[in-house]
C-alpha cells in the first residue's frame, strides 16, 4: 500500500473515477440491482458527464483519493438538490474501488467532503443511500449521519432505485 493523497479531481482523472464508479456499483449493488444491468455498466459511458476542474461554485465538486497514481475512490459534494434542504449541502456520491474497501479510503473521503461543504459555508448536509445497502448505511451512521425518514424513488444511470435520505449537522 502506497501513500494515499486526496486532492481535487482534474479532467484527466475522468477514466479513473469512472472505473471506480462502475466497479463500486458492480460490487456494492450486487443483489440490490439486476445482475444484467450491473454487468452492462461501462466506465466510458460515465466519463463525458464529469465536470472536473470547472471552478463554477454552483456545480458540484469532486475530490479523489489517489495512491501510486491510481484513483482509489472519489466523493462529490455540492449544494443540496432537495427543495426542503435547499440551504444545505449534499454528498452526491462517494465510491471506493472494491479492492481498497476496508482500508480507510471512504473515511478519509467523507471527512474531506464534509470539509469541502463547510468551506462553502454549509452547516447541514444530506445524502441518499440505496435502500438495502446496509454496508453504506453502517458507514454513514458511524460518521454521524442519521436517516431522516425521507424516501424517494429516482432514476439513476437508467434504472429506478429506492433511496433513503441521511442528514448531518456540520461543525
Amino acid at each position: 500500500m502506497g501513500v494515499l493523497n486526496v486532492r481535487d479531481a482534474r479532467p484527466e482523472d475522468a477514466a479513473g473515477v469512472a472505473g471506480v464508479h462502475v466497479r463500486a456499483w458492480q460490487a456494492g449493488y450486487r443483489g440490490l440491482l439486476p445482475d444484467q444491468y450491473l454487468d452492462g455498466l461501462r466506465p466510458e459511458d460515465r466519463m463525458a458527464r464529469y465536470t472536473f476542474g470547472s471552478g463554477d461554485p454552483s456545480l458540484p465538486s469532486t475530490i479523489v483519493a489517489v495512491e501510486d497514481g491510481a484513483v482509489r475512490g472519489f466523493a462529490t459534494s455540492g449544494p443540496s438538490r432537495d427543495a426542503d434542504a435547499s440551504d444545505g449541502g449534499e454528498v452526491l456520491a462517494l465510491y471506493v474501488d472494491p479492492g481498497a474497501w476496508g482500508r480507510g479510503v471512504g473515511r478519509l473521503l467523507i471527512a474531506e467532503a464534509r470539509t469541502c461543504l463547510v468551506g462553502r459555508g454549509i452547516t447541514e448536509a444530506v445524502l441518499w443511500v440505496l435502500v438495502g445497502n446496509e454496508r453504506a448505511q453502517r458507514f454513514y451512521r458511524a460518521d454521524g449521519w442519521e436517516p431522516d425518514d425521507t424516501r424517494r424513488r429516482v432514476e439513476v444511470w437508467g434504472i429506478a432505485v429506492d433511496e433513503i435520505r441521511y442528514r448531518r449537522r456540520l461543525p
